[in-house]
């Protein structure tokens, strides 16, 4: 399975992707993910940039067993990143698409219904 893409935090569309690349390593291999520390520790070695300037406090406190630090919650670690470069809106973004999505004349039904699952 491909690992994923190095996140920067400069690209708001790609926090989501980065976030599903990781979930699809860690339901692919549960023994070496079966802990929130294990995969917030992994998807951070794919910050760069401004992501990784952000995580960097975090890592220097790696000591604290606290269940609610960020380096030991997935779902909090999830949160931040989509709230620090995520979309701001991702709901009113996907409504926007959904309004503009059309078939196009040529095209096929498929190509179609994939854009329309994609935003729902």
């Amino acid at each position: 399975m491909k690992a994923p893409e190095c996140f920067d935090g400069t690209k708001p569309f790609k926090a989501r992707s980065f976030i599903q690349s990781c979930q699809l390593i860690f339901h692919n291999d549960p023994e070496n993910f079966s802990q929130d520390r294990e995969k917030v520790l992994y998807a951070t070695s794919f910050l760069i940039g401004r992501a990784a300037k952000w995580i960097e406090p975090y890592l220097s406190n790696l000591a604290n067993q606290d269940p609610n630090s960020l380096h030991n919650s997935w779902k909090l670690f999830e949160s931040q990143l989509f709230t620090l470069f995520g979309h701001t809106n991702e709901v009113r973004k996907a409504e926007a698409e959904l309004d503009s999505l059309k078939m196009k004349e040529a095209g096929h039904v498929y190509l179609y219904i994939s854009d329309f699952r994609s935003l729902v």
